[in-house]
C-alpha cells in the first residue's frame, strides 16, 4: 500500500530504540483517550510489560480498552545479547517463560488470551480475531504469546 495510506490509516507511538522502556501502557491509555473510537494495540515484550502492565486496571475502570500483545520469550533478550558478549554472563536477564501474563490481565479486569508454542497459524489467527471481537465489546484484552528466541534488534546497545 502507499505511504499516504499508511500515514492516514495506521498511527503509532514509538519511543525508539533507546526510548522509555515500558511506556506502552501509558501510550495506549493516551491514544485511546484521544481517539476513543480507534482500536489501540500495545506490543510489549515480557520484560517491558512489567513496567506498565498495571495500566490495564485504569483501562478497564475508565472504559479505555486496548489490545495488549505480550511477546513472551522468557528473557530480557535485547539486553541479554549484548550483556553476554560484553560481560560473559546473562545474570538478571532470564525470565520465566511460563508466566501467565494473560491471567495478570484478567486480575486487572481484562480478557486474557494465550497463544501457546504449539499453536497453529489458524489458532493464532482465531485468537487474534477473538481479541478484536472482545475489544469491539468494550473490553481490554491481553494476549500472552509464547515466542522463541530471536535476533530482533541485534546490534543495538542496550546494556
Amino acid at each position: 500500500r502507499s505511504k499516504q495510506w499508511y500515514q492516514r490509516r495506521v498511527r503509532g507511538l514509538d519511543p525508539g530504540a533507546f526510548g522509555t522502556l515500558g511506556a506502552g501502557g501509558g501510550f495506549a491509555l493516551g491514544a485511546k483517550s484521544v481517539r476513543p473510537k480507534s482500536v489501540v494495540w500495545v506490543l510489549w515484550g515480557d520484560g517491558s510489560c512489567a513496567y506498565s502492565i498495571a495500566e490495564i486496571e485504569p483501562a478497564t475502570r475508565l472504559n479505555l480498552p486496548f489490545i495488549a500483545i505480550i511477546g513472551n520469550d522468557g528473557s530480557w533478550g535485547q539486553i541479554e545479547r549484548e550483556q553476554v558478549k560484553m560481560l560473559g554472563s546473562d545474570v538478571g536477564c532470564p525470565l520465566n517463560p511460563a508466566t501467565p501474563y494473560h491471567k495478570v490481565g484478567e486480575g486487572y479486569g481484562a480478557v486474557g488470551l494465550e497463544i501457546r508454542p504449539s499453536a497453529t497459524e489458524e489458532k493464532m489467527q482465531q485468537t487474534l480475531r477473538l481479541a478484536q471481537e472482545e475489544h469491539s465489546k468494550g473490553r481490554t484484552v491481553v494476549v500472552n504469546v509464547a515466542l522463541g528466541k530471536s535476533k530482533f534488534r541485534e546490534g543495538s546497545v542496550s546494556v
